[in-house]
């Protein structure tokens, strides 16, 4: 038997690597629903635990493998893992934190875009051979007040790019960043009053569950937009569908649905929604570079350093 430290993969997008870990794990990749079964035969064995936001990792999980020794997550989101059940085990969790920023940030912008011009409207119109009608006045994206839900990695990255479109930034986060100038909302519905494109970059997880309520989106108003690329769930979605119809606000980008990967029907008859199957961090470059973190958390804490990008529990 191989005295590699044995690797358990509880998540897609990696296969591609697997051969490159192998060479210094003893990997293991059970299909969805052999999962419980293997980790009842041999989670004794496991030490390492690859997984993501979304596969996340249970404390039941975690108790039947005895021997883990760190948690690493592919994703920069982490809202399935249990925190506490690890932080009492003494297992160390790493993300992938920063390594997405860009691809996610580029998408984000393609869908805002794609909202306030009324881009696939008139591009499936254009294929039907239409012309005339299609090209109305609307407004433009640039000089535009944007105001950031979440203000992290691909919250910067965003105000990057819309510094460029000479576009107005605002934030809103639990406390003021100390790190840039840009104005700071305390209340996120003075954020939303405020802007013209109110664009969802936190993260997700029980403490911002249907963050964006009724009173949020009444208060971004007709002409307003709102852009989701961070989690479904932050999102009421039954207020969000109701506003819709109601023309409440102007229009949506959603790259995120909380049920995923199920999308609320609803959603489908507005010509005014731009819909993705969450894919903003989906690039060669990002999900290279979140392997490569990854791999190099794990070597970090099996050889005694310090994780590159640790997260604790939010108690």
């Amino acid at each position: 038997m191989s005295d590699q430290p044995e690797a358990l993969i509880i998540f897609p997008f990696i296969q591609q690597w697997h051969a490159e870990l192998a060479t210094e794990f003893t990997i293991h990749y059970p299909a969805p629903d052999q999962l419980d079964a293997f980790i009842d035969a041999h989670g004794k064995r496991v030490s390492v635990l690859l997984t993501n936001g979304t596969s996340g990792a249970s404390a039941s999980q975690m108790d039947r493998m005895p021997g883990l020794r760190i948690i690493g997550c592919f994703s920069t989101g982490y809202e399935n893992i249990d925190l506490a059940a690890a932080e009492a085990r003494g297992i160390p969790v790493a993300i992938g934190v920063g390594v997405n920023a860009a691809s996610v940030a580029d998408l984000a912008f393609g869908l805002m875009i794609g909202v306030v011009r009324n881009m696939f409207p008139r591009e499936r119109a254009t294929r039907q051979g239409g012309w005339a009608g299609l090209n109305g006045l609307i407004r433009t994206v640039s000089n535009r007040r944007l105001g950031l839900l979440g203000f992290g990695h691909i919250g910067k990255a965003i105000a990057k790019r819309a510094s460029a479109f000479d576009m107005e930034i605002a934030y809103h986060k639990p406390s003021r960043a100390t790190d840039v100038t840009y104005q700071y909302f305390p209340r996120l519905e003075a954020l939303a009053e405020w802007c013209d494109i109110l664009m969802v970059c936190c993260p997700g997880g029980e403490a911002t569950r249907n963050l964006v309520d009724a009173k949020v989106l009444a208060a971004l108003g007709r002409e307003s937009y709102i852009v989701n690329i961070a989690r479904g769930t932050i999102i009421d979605t039954d207020a969000l569908i109701k506003a819709l119809r109601a023309g409440t606000i102007a229009g949506a980008g959603l790259d995120v649905f909380p049920n995923e990967p199920h999308v609320p029907p609803e959603l489908y008859a507005f010509d005014n929604v731009v819909l993705s199957p969450h894919v903003a961090g989906f690039t060669i470059e990002s999900f290279r570079g979140a392997f490569e973190l990854l791999r190099d958390n794990v070597r970090a804490q099996l050889s005694g350093r310090p994780l590159l990008t640790p997260v604790r529990s939010r108690k």
